[in-house]
């Protein structure tokens, strides 16, 4: 049966004299989750559904951020949606009612179920009809960290989304005196359609940061000739994020920067912080000022520790770290969004009421060659082989940071502008208009920290500092090798696989039960793209053999190269996409068969 603390019961612990300490922060944070309530220990109630059968109610509702009320869906009467706590080993029945009057559905994001239990419409069940309930039930074959959304149109950005939490069966190594869930999101004002309406006639409509002749004037930014270079190209190397602060606002555990969720701890105190990026559409870069983190857990599954002072964290994934804050004071939590228009803001405290100082945005990152393709020249690579049908000249021309001035005019520009378009690069994508750009020269760049951390002082984690705590289950060889490239037309927003969207794929990508494939993404735009494979886990190819990291979800840098050896272990049909929301509602969405041993893949 479903268990669900009451938040009655909760307050009625504590003194008339730790309400009013707690002040407004109680008031303002009574349409949130009861987990993500400001003062997660003392104050809120505890945050949990769990059992074996679980019923949730899918419904329309409102929600309150920074005092602003604005329409949602959530589940239970709450947006952001209640944590589920599981334990690995049980069997769980989810009843999910649709109160709604339109179809809806719910992804069980980087869980192992059967491909009927996935919860994606139209690929792996019919979804849930306005009025109907439908029962997901599924053994529970694993611990960690995960979340649960809609896969429906796009009610994830309305707040159809949750934690889930899964205990494990054995004793966790990882385990803390104290820990948090931090669900971080974005919010708009704006309803989803028109966000997407917006991109579709102009897709940097919501970037305010681009570079002005004021900034130029004042030496800041890109020189004029490399300005002139790139408008020559009709790109921007401001456009880091295609939905920024303009329109979102940053959430933790559904509180905006102006109302921001407080978590206790006891100084000196072991604390385990679960980090989930639950965004539609932004990549966050995470840190606490002043204390550092110990990576132990990436996607669900345990990893050699790793130390680090920060992290980006792509939508859909999911990290664990510990904290252990020594001092008697309030640390801020900061989540920063990739563009650094905005962030996402929280607290840790051993008091309630207690604040931290929030930091200053850092300057926005420009995309530079390697965004753009060219990291192989960026890096000065003497083994650099120039695209096709470009002269050792041309790409002298634009090695390195000679980019800059006029260098880039004439000839050379006709050869760049070539370069980056030429499908004799990529040999496996359509000709179609989805595809505005080929990277010329990709590059591996999971040794690198994401996009506009390069130059920070610290230490920032790495897909390379990954490192499975156990070996992986299988560690055979690759049966054989696929290539699929990530292509977009910023300027009809448009995105898709190889250069076909979905409504234009032929037949899925097909693999046959359990063998070994080695896949390589090639990401030929200048955004980052986290991709998503429903139902698997895979082993990223960096170097650590029968250790390599298993993930659910990996980013691919701009201009970037992630590879990485898949089991092909579920059938069924199963969802293959990015998981940046209107990228994937644009086309970049496609589905993976997984056909039994006796078929034979195509």
């Amino acid at each position: 049966m479903t268990r669900m603390t009451s938040d009655h019961d909760t307050a009625a612990r504590f003194g008339r004299r730790d309400l009013l300490r707690a002040g407004g922060v109680l008031v303002a944070s009574a349409c949130a989750p009861a987990w993500a309530q400001s003062g997660s220990v003392g104050i809120a109630a505890s945050p949990e559904v769990a059992g074996d059968d679980i019923h949730l109610r899918i419904a329309h509702q409102m929600m309150t951020i920074d005092g602003r009320q604005s329409h949602a869906i959530g589940i239970n009467g709450r947006a952001p949606a209640p944590l589920i706590r599981l334990r690995e080993g049980q069997t769980v029945r989810l009843h999910v009612e649709n109160a709604l009057d339109e179809e809806s559905s719910i992804h069980w994001h980087g869980l192992l179920v059967p491909f009927q239990m996935d919860g994606v419409p139209g690929v792996s069940f019919p979804g849930i009809a306005p009025g109907a309930t439908f029962t997901y039930e599924f053994a529970v074959k694993q611990a960690g960290t995960y979340w649960y959304h809609s896969h429906s149109g796009l009610q994830e950005q309305m707040g159809l989304y949750g934690p889930i939490v899964i205990d494990p069966a054995t004793p966790d190594p990882a385990a803390s005196p104290r820990e948090h869930v931090i669900l971080l999101s974005d919010h708009s004002q704006l309803h989803p359609h028109a966000i997407f309406r917006k991109l579709k006639q102009q897709g940097g409509y919501f970037n305010y940061q681009k570079q002005t002749l004021a900034g130029l004037l004042a030496g800041r930014d890109q020189p004029a000739g490399e300005r002139r270079a790139w408008g020559k190209m009709r790109m921007d190397p401001a456009d880091i994020a295609d939905v920024t602060a303009a329109t979102y606002t940053y959430l933790v555990n559904g509180h905006g920067p102006r109302d921001p969720w407080t978590g206790l701890f006891a100084p000196g105190e072991r604390v385990r912080l679960r980090l989930i990026n639950a965004s539609a559409m932004t990549t966050f870069n995470v840190r606490l000022p002043g204390l550092a983190m110990t990576v132990v857990a990436a996607d669900g599954l345990a990893v050699r520790p790793v130390p680090v002072d920060e992290l980006q964290i792509a939508v859909a994934e999911t990290y664990d770290v510990i904290i252990t804050p020594g001092d008697d004071r309030a640390y801020a939590l900061v989540a920063e969004s990739v563009d650094r228009s905005g962030m996402a803001l929280a607290t840790l405290a051993p008091r309630v009421g207690m604040r931290a100082a929030a930091p200053s945005l850092r300057p926005r990152p420009l995309a530079t060659m390697k965004d753009m393709g060219m990291g192989a020249m960026a890096m000065g690579g003497a083994d650099a082989t120039p695209p096709h049908d470009m002269s050792a000249h041309d790409m002298g021309a634009m090695s390195g940071h000679d980019m800059a001035g006029q260098r880039m005019d004439g000839p050379d520009m006709t050869a760049m502008n070539h370069s980056m378009r030429d499908f004799a690069n990529a040999p496996e994508v359509k000709r179609t208009p989805s595809v505005q750009t080929i990277a010329p020269m990709p590059v591996d760049r999971t040794g690198e920290p994401g996009q506009g951390l390069a130059d920070v002082d610290h230490r920032v984690l790495t897909y390379r500092d990954l490192v499975a705590a156990t070996r992986n289950p299988d560690v055979r060889a690759p049966d054989r090798a696929l290539r699929i490239h990530l292509t977009g037309n910023m300027e009809r927003y448009m995105w898709a696989f190889d250069g076909e969207k979905l409504n234009e794929v032929v037949a899925p990508f097909a693999f046959l039960e359990n063998e070994r494939v080695r896949v390589t993404l090639v990401n030929d735009t200048m955004m980052g793209h986290p991709i998503h494979l429903h139902g698997h886990y895979f082993e990223l190819v960096t170097g650590h053999g029968d250790y390599a990291p298993r993930k659910h979800t990996v980013q691919v840098q701009p201009g970037g190269i992630v590879t990485f050896d898949l089991t092909a272990d579920a059938v069924g049909d199963w969802a293959f996409h990015c998981h940046m929301l209107y990228h994937m509602h644009a086309g970049m969405m496609q589905v993976v068969t997984v056909r039994p041993r006796g078929e034979t893949a195509a």
